[in-house]
């Protein structure tokens, strides 16, 4: 279907259109449920991934093919369903982070089935990115005691009296605990999440990639360390400053910072491709 040449008022009576609505208004829940759970830095990474994921579905509007069938209809609805079900649960734990991706699934089978959900394949990968492994991560996955090794290496590496004893870190100045939630598994996540992002919006060599989403990891977990020592100076000395770096509006400049980095590496690496692809034409 090719609503290119439509009016406005046959537009609004599209089924791109409504399908269109349909996710608009699944975000606008997605998105609501996690302001609500005061997840501030997951807010702002998911009106991130979104955009990106808008950017791209709008690039390729004109090649979607929207056939769905019975069965795929009613499989995306009841899914959709589901998610309307969880968003009126109060505390949903890890589950909020699963509805985005249910929602971007229930939307695809409705607009083209089984067979044609493969055409939206980006928005799915990226939206898996965004939510699946910090998922799998606080279910399975605990990196608080390589956090805690990592952050009392820097400050030994600076000159402090470091002592550390399992996830404790301690100082003459006074102690902190790494615990899971502060051991920079979110951060990790979603620099992965843009590496993906960076990879399907502007791809590079094959050979590369994994380098790229490698880097991306070990950067959000390099920097999480240095914000855990910065936390154990702080502890005995200056507890506002404490506060703002481990869960004020000072501790979110460390996922700034690390979308610049990446974003700036990223673009080297774009750059050097580029000039290889000019040295081959010109031989």
């Amino acid at each position: 279907m090719n609503i290119t040449h439509l009016k406005p008022s046959q537009i609004l009576k599209t089924e791109p259109f409504w399908l269109a609505s349909i996710a608009a208004g699944l975000a606008a829940i997605c998105l609501t449920l996690v302001w609500k759970a005061h997840d501030v830095g997951h807010l702002g990474m998911s009106l991130l991934f979104f955009f990106a994921i808008g950017s791209i579905l709008w690039d390729k509007r004109h090649t979607f093919n929207f056939e769905s069938d019975v069965f795929s209809s009613v499989v995306g609805w009841l899914i959709i369903s589901w998610v309307l079900w969880q968003s009126t649960t109060h505390n949903l734990g890890y589950i909020i982070r699963l509805l985005p991706l249910a929602s971007a699934i229930g939307v695809g089978l409705l607009a083209s089935g089984f067979k044609g959900v493969k055409q939206y394949w980006e928005a799915l990968i990226i939206l898996f990115f965004l939510e699946i492994p910090s998922v799998l991560a606080e279910l399975f996955l605990d990196i608080s005691p390589y956090s805690a090794k990592f952050a009392s290496l820097i400050l030994w590496y600076l000159g402090f009296d470091v002592t550390l004893n399992g996830v404790y870190i301690h100082l003459p100045t006074g102690s902190v605990k790494v615990v899971p939630s502060c051991s920079g598994i979110d951060t990790i996540n979603y620099l992965l999440g843009i590496s993906i992002i960076a990879l399907v919006m502007f791809p590079i060599a094959k050979n590369k990639r994994l380098f790229v989403s490698l880097f991306a990891m070990f950067l959000g977990f390099f920097l999480n360390a240095i914000r855990i020592a910065i936390l154990a100076v702080m502890v005995g000395t200056n507890e506002a400053a404490f506060h703002s770096w481990h869960g004020g509006n000072a501790s979110y400049s460390f996922g700034v910072f690390g979308i610049l980095i990446f974003g700036a590496f990223y673009m080297f690496i774009l750059r050097q491709e580029e000039r290889q692809i000019q040295k081959m034409e010109k031989s």
